[in-house]
């Protein structure tokens, strides 16, 4: 798994999330890209993305993050950039949580959990995975996806991208589960309890900022379940609240699992 993570200078969590079984078919690699912002990616870093054909981005982040954090695309794209215009008119949620809360482990891990809850239903998510989606059917080229650290969002798009391939589960969380593995959680841990003590005055404990940075099962199944409960199953959803009907699905696969 860890094959899959392309390293940069600047620039984190960049892995491809193809190249997996999908029923009889295969997904083609070197066509679905995730990462984490660009904002700081090195002239080195841009040269290689551009070297990845990539040709649709999609930008998960709402316009205050991207405000805040500028991307620094592939050197000389010329593509689409797919992004939402929804601004929920203040600061991200995840940073109002460690200003505000306690960062336990108890109240990291239920803010993450409450996030997948909410995640598939929020109106800026439902116009960007449908978006996502149709460019899938549309476009030849390499796509990228990404949010800030390229692990929720993004994880639930490529993981949603999975079911509609017919990826099989433990492909799916082994894919999802291996950010801990890209951003080395276990080493980066100590260094971001530091930060987040400077930015909040309040100390993070070791496993309180592994469950708030880093992903788990749990809050995958989370957000699935969740659409199983609205929705019936994650088919009914895909086809129901992003458009994503027989014809769509049909040409995405010939694209990606031919």
């Amino acid at each position: 798994m860890s094959d899959r993570i392309h390293r940069f200078d600047a620039l984190d969590n960049f892995r491809d999330y193809g190249d997996y079984a999908a029923g009889e078919r295969r997904i083609r690699p070197g066509r679905l890209f995730r990462s984490a912002h660009q904002a700081r990616a090195s002239e080195a870093d841009r040269r290689r993305m551009a070297e990845l054909g990539i040709t649709t981005i999609v930008d998960l982040r709402r316009p205050s993050e991207r405000r805040e954090q500028p991307s620094r695309r592939p050197l000389g794209f010329a593509g689409t950039v797919i992004e939402t215009d929804h601004d929920d008119g203040g600061e991200a949620p995840h940073i109002t949580f460690l200003k505000e809360s306690d960062l336990t482990e108890a109240s990291g891990r239920a803010f993450m959990t409450d996030v997948y809850r909410r995640l598939a239903f929020e109106p800026s998510h439902l116009d960007l995975f449908a978006r996502y989606f149709r460019a899938l059917g549309e476009s030849d080229g390499a796509v990228l996806i990404h949010c800030a650290a390229g692990k929720d969002r993004t994880g639930m798009l490529a993981a949603l991208t999975h079911h509609l391939l017919g990826v099989g589960r433990d492909d799916m969380v082994a894919d999802y589960m291996l950010t801990n593995t890209a951003v080395d959680l276990a080493g980066r841990a100590p260094a971001i309890a530091r930060q987040l003590e400077a930015m909040t005055g309040r100390k993070a404990s070791h496993a309180a900022v592994v469950a708030f940075i880093g992903v788990e099962p749990v809050y995958l199944e989370t957000a699935l379940d969740a659409i199983a409960d609205r929705h019936g199953s994650v088919e009914a959803y895909l086809e129901q609240a992003l458009g994503v009907d027989a014809g769509l699905r049909d040409r995405i696969g010939a694209r990606l699992a031919p």
